[in-house]
């Protein structure tokens, strides 16, 4: 400490050496943020500018976050592989393509009231805290897709049925739209700069285990049961489960404490902002922050209408484009999933060493060149050649999904994080995400051309190829409005050290006197 002081009294330039190779070592962002830093703070960093994140907390926020999303993600996967048996038990009068169009409609509406939920639950997580809300959409969540399952068929109370669906999946729309942008924000403000990347990885890893188990509960279930049983109520089974699901998901949240970032913020001038009115925090959001809103946009785009084209059109189209049986379909993306969440963390760790931008660049270039071979082996006759269609975009979206939750909230300041996330994120997903399958199955029955699904990844690519342009490289880099974030004692000993050899770089490339 006395020579960090002593440091800051010099008359001259205190190093007039070769650069240290701790400053030297610095990737490139991260060494503009810190000089950002330092030259604010007129200083090296000191233990206290420096947060030390617990292991044990850390292990707690990343399990209980990833878990919420494994149920939300549960309930897609079982609504995506079930999606004509409910066109079936809550559309009967319909034709089998209106029935499944119908059911995707229904699955489309919850995404329609996302953008609500994000403007409620987001400015509410800047003000009460991220772990409150992301308890309230907990219950949310785990209440609508319960009801599901006690919902009667069309059979018993008629037009009643698909209305009570379809408010069930509002609930869970609603609830949603606070649930991926409050806990991507809690990950990455618990999360080690270093790490930020594999820890954040894991909320996408509970994303896709979650799908992963619905649809192998409802694959076992047709393979288990007569096509009767499970329109009579063999369908119920995997909505009930989210009960006790959200039983456990609830207390794992309940015990948690609130993100460091948002109990230290940094400056006055974000503590000033996180007082003010949600309308007054909104319009501040667009105001201020309307480019990183196009970009996290950009992003969620390129992302949910790969997700929601492998997890959510994939196994209807198989079955009703294609003319597979549904357990050969639901097998096969089940397979893509299992290879999404054994990739992911793997992808999450690549991020934190080579950038976010080269990671999405690299995919979405690929995702051009590659959508129309994927559906080309899709269609093929055989075995081998649809699996390595659907594992070549499974591979792509495990690109776009692994580093996601650590930079999208990197794009926004601590203050509005939440708030903005709500935006960007659920506008997005409500517009381009969630209303894939139902497009995309249109566009099918419209033209007759089985490959559209593959044209529509393109475009999807083109902008997000377009977006990484705009994107700023965040790995490893501090969130903005945070202190930088350690995982040990040792590390922040070691950033303090750094910090030291590039104040006095810094100072003497000046020429500070």
């Amino acid at each position: 400490m006395v020579a960090r002081e002593k440091l800051e009294d010099q008359p001259g330039p205190p190093n007039r050496g070769p650069v240290p190779k701790s400053v030297t070592n610095l990737p490139h962002q991260v060494r503009e943020e810190l000089t950002r830093r330092l030259r604010r703070n007129r200083r090296a960093f000191r233990e206290e500018d420096v947060q030390v994140v617990e292991p044990p907390l850390l292990k707690r926020a990343v399990g209980a976050s990833a878990l919420g999303n494994c149920m939300e993600w549960f309930d897609f996967g079982v609504y995506s592989y079930l999606a004509a048996t409910l066109g079936k038990v809550f559309f009967p009068g319909a034709s089998p393509a209106a029935q499944v169009i119908s059911s995707f409609a229904t699955f489309a509406a919850a995404f329609v009231v996302r953008p609500l939920g994000g403007l409620v639950f987001g400015p509410l997580g800047d003000r009460v805290g991220r772990q409150k809300v992301l308890a309230t959409t907990m219950i949310m969540m785990a209440a609508g897709t319960f009801v599901i399952g006690l919902i009667p068929d069309y059979g018993t109370i008629g037009i009643a049925a698909p209305i009570l669906l379809l408010l069930a999946r509002m609930v869970q729309g609603f609830s949603t739209g606070g649930e991926y942008g409050g806990a991507t924000t809690f990950v990455a403000e618990y999360s080690p700069d270093r790490r930020r990347g594999f820890l954040s990885s894991w909320l996408d890893f509970g994303t896709f285990t979650g799908y992963a188990l619905g649809s192998a509960l409802v694959t076992l279930l047709n393979l288990l049961l007569t096509d009767a049983e499970m329109l009579s109520w063999g369908w119920r089974i995997p909505f009930l489960i989210a009960g006790p699901l959200g039983v456990i998901g609830l207390y794992m949240r309940l015990k948690l404490e609130e993100s460091p970032a948002f109990q230290q913020q940094l400056d006055e001038h974000e503590k000033s902002l996180a007082q003010e009115s949600a309308g007054s925090e909104l319009r501040t959001i667009v105001k201020d922050h309307w480019r990183a809103l196009l970009v996290c946009m950009g992003l969620v785009l390129l992302y949910n209408v790969t997700n929601y084209m492998v997890t959510g059109f994939l196994p209807t189209y198989q079955t009703e484009t294609l003319n597979r049986s549904s357990s050969s379909a639901d097998v096969l993306v089940l397979i893509g999933m299992v290879w999404i969440v054994l990739l992911i963390t793997f992808l999450g760790r690549l991020s934190d060493r080579v950038g976010r931008r080269p990671l999405y660049g690299v995919a979405a270039a690929a995702m051009i060149v590659l959508a129309v071979p994927s559906f080309l082996l899709i269609k093929a006759d055989g075995t081998w050649p649809p699996i390595f269609g659907v594992l070549i975009l499974s591979t792509l979206l495990a690109c776009f999904a692994a580093p996601s939750a650590a930079t999208l909230p990197a794009l926004f300041p601590t203050a509005v994080r939440y708030a903005a996330m709500g935006i960007g994120f659920n506008f997005a997903v409500a517009a381009f995400g969630g209303t894939t399958p139902l497009v995309t199955e249109a566009l099918v029955s419209l033209t007759g051309d089985d490959l559209m699904p593959a044209y529509y990844l393109m475009v999807a690519g083109a902008i997000g190829l377009v977006t990484v342009r705009f994107l700023p490289e965040s790995a490893q880099v501090p969130l903005n409005g945070s202190q930088p974030m350690v995982g040990s004692p040792e590390e922040q000993r070691e950033l303090i050290s750094t910090s030291t050899d590039l104040y006095r770089v810094e100072r003497h490339h000046t020429g500070v006197r």
